[in-house]
């Protein structure tokens, strides 16, 4: 952009040199602000100090349009859970212009490709919603981050932004999906932005360029939302401990205490998971009965799949007689854990 140059010429020819103004920060002069610079030159004539000769420039200062969308945290993708309510990823919007702007805010998703942080983006997430950080906290706030739009962020200051959206339930782990925000730069009074182009001609006036990345006012980031989720797999095992006529090798006749263990495991990379409850319903088991005298117990291990043998342990379960019902609560399953349910049975 050219400058805007009103020169003031003394009568006696000089050449002035003109000084630059410095910026007091990184959005530069503010618009609209004359920058003038006065020059002094001292002469003599037969050693005579003559009336001195001076010259005055004054110029606008234009409005330079740039600023940034960029993830709040780079930390990499966002971790969610299927069936994740309003799941959350901050970007921040920074005018450095020198004029204080508004800006329309506008979430999307990706269609396949490649994602923020390198997955493959291959679902969306619903309910797709952009708000302002009302309180600039960092934390989305339901009823108090109410804003769609950014309304006069002032040259210099930035703004969290939250794109939130539901993670479907059927979702599985490692899953990716892509968002982005864009930002479009507007006038403080929220009226579309003309900008001049590199061949319009600078007038007295103050005019406006794009000086942003793609110099159209637009700026756009995204990021990711990856599914962590568990992946359990469950197995019941059962083995006959005593028939009360075998000593070794029992066999499952009337009378004989049958152990059942159901194993349930995590897989390998999986989320962690956890309040894992255990609900077996003997009614659906005809010919048995629960044996009171063991007590159900939790958090054991397999010991041997291959003869249905498992080591119970140290937690406690129960027994509801009134709906015939075993239960126990597991201890969070990691990646790569198993942990059992263990209790008895009596053949009728």
């Amino acid at each position: 952009m050219t400058s805007k140059l009103k020169f003031l010429v003394a009568t006696s020819t000089v050449t002035a040199v003109l000084m630059n103004a410095g910026s007091a920060h990184a959005a530069g002069t503010l618009v609209g602000t004359d920058v003038q610079n006065n020059v002094t030159v001292d002469f003599q004539v037969g050693g005579v100090n003559q009336t001195a000769a001076t010259a005055s420039n004054t110029f606008d200062v234009d409005r330079k349009v740039i600023f940034s969308v960029a993830e709040a945290a780079t930390t990499g993708t966002t971790s969610v859970s299927p069936g994740q309510q309003d799941a959350v990823t901050t970007f921040v919007v920074t005018n450095t212009t020198n004029d204080t702007l508004d800006f329309n805010l506008t979430g999307a998703q990706l269609s396949g490709g490649t994602a923020e942080h390198g997955g493959t983006d291959v679902f969306d997430v619903a309910n797709l919603q952009v708000f302002v950080d009302a309180n600039n906290n960092g934390t989305y706030e339901a009823g108090t981050d109410i804003a769609t739009t950014i309304d006069n962020l002032a040259p210099d200051a930035s703004v969290r932004v939250f794109v939130i959206g539901d993670i479907p339930l059927t979702q599985t782990n490692g899953q990716v999906a892509g968002v982005t925000l864009t930002a479009t730069a507007r006038n403080s009074d929220g009226t579309a932005i003309t900008a001049a182009t590199d061949l319009t001609a600078n007038t007295a006036g103050i005019e406006t360029i794009f000086a942003d990345s793609g110099r159209d006012g637009i700026e756009t980031d995204g990021d990711d939302f990856t599914v962590a989720a568990a992946n359990l797999s469950v197995v019941k095992y059962s083995r006959v401990v005593s028939d009360g006529v075998s000593v070794t090798n029992p066999k499952a006749i009337p009378g004989a205490v049958v152990e059942y263990c159901i194993a349930v495991s995590n897989g390998a990379g999986a989320a962690t998971a956890t309040n894992v409850n255990i609900s077996d319903n003997l009614t659906t088991v005809s010919g048995v009965t629960f044996q009171g005298s063991f007590t159900p117990a939790t958090d054991g291990t397999v010991v041997n799949a291959g003869t249905s043998t498992c080591t119970p342990g140290a937690g406690t379960g129960s027994y509801n007689a009134g709906t015939d019902t075993v239960s126990g609560t597991l201890t969070n399953i990691a990646a790569g854990q198993t942990r059992t349910l263990v209790f008895r049975v009596t053949i009728d």
